[in-house]
């Protein structure tokens, strides 16, 4: 071709040498970038684990019962009357609730009265007989058969009269029980009978119930193994465990927010539930607001004494998943492993650590969600920035 002919074949040859070693050159230097382009080891904040005192705080799950519970039940028979009480409201001990048909219990009452006068009035007269006897029969006017027997008539009269006694007191009490009484201080529920209703002593028909509010119990329960371990670490010397009556109870209602006062605990079961493997455990709380309420649904934090050398991690180290917990650790190479953990209860915004963890071991506290186990990190301490070079230009790592 002409270019051959103009430049010549050296020449030419001597050119496409030049130019295939330009490529090569191009393409390494491509090569290079690609390589110095390469992502480096995502950032992630981490904490030394250290070993110190924590309280040992138990979560368990309970409910609220009323101190003291009274079932208002009929004593006698009869119709009610009237409801003499507002329901849901407090009322004081002996307040009347109900009141039922009575005449035919004030008539009773009349009858023993009566029958009480004339048990008396033979009384009066049996012993002002023994009186006109008794000098008669020192002068042989009255024989001492006849003494006796006006004796005898005495005693008889005042069997009578204790008889016609207990009598009208029974009849009174059947008539007190016509105004039934709030037995109990407390908050009065329902009304389960209504006006015109016919009540039975015999069947105690329920009428109502009422409930002592303040204080009020906390009942939880706790597995048999869980306790005879909590004792096992006390006795060994683990776990500081204080008395009974020294260990306190925070509540979380069922909306989340915690209840502010604090109870203690005043029970502790002495026998095993042989279905459920359990012990109850009971809490006594004040409640003067009335916001704890029979029946309701609360969960118990229990400050179970204090862990001598306990682990305890941020909250936001922690994952969750499947009602098992776990944390991302980084060993000395940099490369992160996914290691379960068992926890115990909350202190503030700290999980509590019962085993899976060692002091000195590092744990991710942020940036967790970016990295897979077995994947190289680079560790920054808390509070720095992303990025943050320490001096010398070399990253900043947690010790």
């Amino acid at each position: 071709m002409w270019f051959r002919e103009f430049f010549g074949v050296s020449k030419f040859s001597g050119f496409g040498s030049s130019l295939a070693m330009a490529f090569a050159l191009a393409a390494c230097g491509q090569g290079g970038q690609q390589q110095q382009a390469a992502p480096p080891p995502p950032v992630v904040t981490a904490i030394t684990v250290q070993s110190a005192a924590v309280p040992n705080i138990i979560e368990l799950p309970g409910r609220i019962e009323a101190v003291r519970t009274a079932e208002v039940r009929a004593r006698t028979d009869g119709i009610v009357e009237a409801r003499l009480y507002r329901e849901g409201t407090d009322v004081a001990e002996g307040q009347p609730l109900f009141r039922i048909d009575q005449r035919d219990y004030r008539a009773q009452v009349t009858q023993a009265q009566a029958t009480l006068a004339r048990a008396q009035a033979a009384r009066a007269n049996a012993a002002s007989i023994v009186c006109r006897y008794q000098p008669l029969v020192a002068e042989r006017a009255v024989s001492a058969q006849e003494f006796d027997a006006a004796q005898s008539d005495l005693r008889q009269a005042d069997a009578s009269v204790a008889d016609a006694r207990a009598a009208l007191a029974r009849a009174q009490l059947q008539l007190s029980y016509t105004i039934v009484r709030a037995p109990i201080a407390g908050r009065v529920g329902r009304a389960q009978v209504t006006e015109g209703a016919l009540v039975s002593a015999t069947q105690a028909t329920p009428l109502t119930q009422v409930d002592q509010m303040s204080p009020i119990y906390a009942v939880f329960t706790q597995s048999n193994a869980a306790l005879t371990d909590l004792i096992r670490q006390a006795r060994s010397g683990g776990l500081n465990l204080p008395d009974l009556s020294h260990i306190t109870v925070r509540l979380t209602l069922e909306d989340g927010t915690e209840y502010g006062p604090t109870g203690q605990i005043d029970f502790a079961g002495q026998t095993v539930d042989p279905t459920t493997g359990s012990q109850q455990l009971r809490a006594r709380f004040p409640n003067q607001n009335r916001m704890l309420l029979p029946g309701q649904f609360v969960r118990a934090h229990v400050n179970a004494g204090t862990i001598r050398n306990g682990i305890s991690v941020p909250q936001r180290a922690v994952q969750l998943s499947n009602q098992a917990a776990s944390v991302m650790v980084v060993d000395g190479a940099g490369t992160v492993q996914a290691r379960p953990v068992t926890l115990g209860g909350q202190v503030g915004s700290n999980w509590v650590i019962l085993s899976g963890l060692k002091p000195g071991e590092k744990v991710v506290t942020e940036g967790w969600q970016k990295v897979q186990p077995g994947q190289k990190v680079r560790v920054q301490a808390p509070g720095q920035q992303a990025g943050q070079q320490a001096q010398g230009g070399q990253p900043a790592a947690a010790r």
